[in-house]
């Protein structure tokens, strides 16, 4: 029973911490920061009316806050374990990370309960439940790939740099992909230039992954497993990106929160045909590497 205590001790320091964290940032965003600043109220673009706090455009926006709260997490748990790993390294010892599902699972009910209490009762307008619920949804699905990469920060900081590479060359398919429906959106893409830009994308990621394979197998560097590639892309495309857009996408002094258009295809079929080339994309550099004789990682 001890035994069984101590185990979940940590996390749940951990998972305090994390969720705190998070709602703290939705109360600043929902509670107290400018809402036509941080959701764009009255945005307007391309002849488009001036958006409104429960349009589908801002609609989007909504939800898309629990993908960028959930890349500051993982930006800042990946440091800390990282960090703590080569304080640890430097003593002689290892640095316990807790399995990064306990950390996960101890979130969720603070989580759940909290981003739609805060979202739905503070500040003007509240959101409703359906918003409230997917803004907590798409947080608690973005925090446990934020969690990933903590015990590989810690123990195998190496690997985790190499995985990073690789996950770069899905980036292309699960960004742009989602140009081929640009045109009948009314935006000024040609057809052939979305195309180009769509398959491009496809190929230079598979380009992206056969030089990375060659450099794995110069330098001697073993591979992960297809899952592991395919989930480090799509935290980086889905997490990653769109906490760069909220930093740097703004003029000086406004940080907004995207629409989800800007990563996501309007078509979920789209959307889903891009998450199955770029898994297929994975699954070809294993098998490459595997002919290749390249030894995958353990554990």
């Amino acid at each position: 029973m001890s035994t069984n205590r101590q185990r979940w001790r940590r996390p749940l320091l951990e998972a305090a911490l994390i969720s705190l964290f998070i709602l703290v940032v939705y109360y600043y965003w929902f509670g107290v920061a400018n809402r036509y600043a941080i959701f764009l109220y009255g945005h307007t673009a391309d002849g488009i009316p001036p958006a409104q706090p429960f349009d589908a455009i801002t609609s989007s926006r909504y939800w898309m806050t629990g993908l960028v709260v959930a890349g500051m997490v993982m930006a800042l748990y990946t440091l800390v374990n990282w960090l703590g790993g080569r304080l640890a390294a430097r003593r002689g010892r290892s640095m316990a990370v807790p399995d990064w599902w306990r950390v996960w699972a101890l979130c969720v009910v603070p989580l759940a309960a909290g981003i739609p209490a805060i979202t739905m009762n503070v500040n003007t307008p509240t959101l409703p439940l359906s918003a409230a619920a997917a803004s907590a949804t798409v947080a608690l699905a973005g925090l446990a790939l934020a969690l990933l990469p903590g015990r590989w920060a810690a123990e195998r900081p190496g690997d985790l740099v190499w995985l990073a590479l690789d996950g770069v060359a899905l980036i292309p398919t699960l960004l742009l992909l989602r140009a081929v429906e640009l045109p009948g959106r009314g935006l000024s893409v040609s057809p052939t230039a979305a195309w180009t830009i769509a398959i491009g994308g496809v190929i230079g990621g598979a380009v992206w992954l056969a030089i990375m394979s060659v450099l794995r197998r110069w330098g001697d560097q073993k591979t992960p497993d297809a899952l592991a590639i395919f989930l480090a892309g799509v935290a980086q495309s889905y997490l990653l990106m769109p906490l760069a857009h909220h930093l740097t996408a703004g003029p000086p002094g406004l940080r907004y929160i995207t629409v989800s258009t800007n990563f996501f295809a309007t078509n979920p079929w789209l959307q889903l045909l891009a998450f199955a080339i770029a898994a297929g994309l994975a699954l070809g550099a294993t098998w490459f590497r595997r002919r290749a004789s390249i030894v995958p990682v353990a554990g």
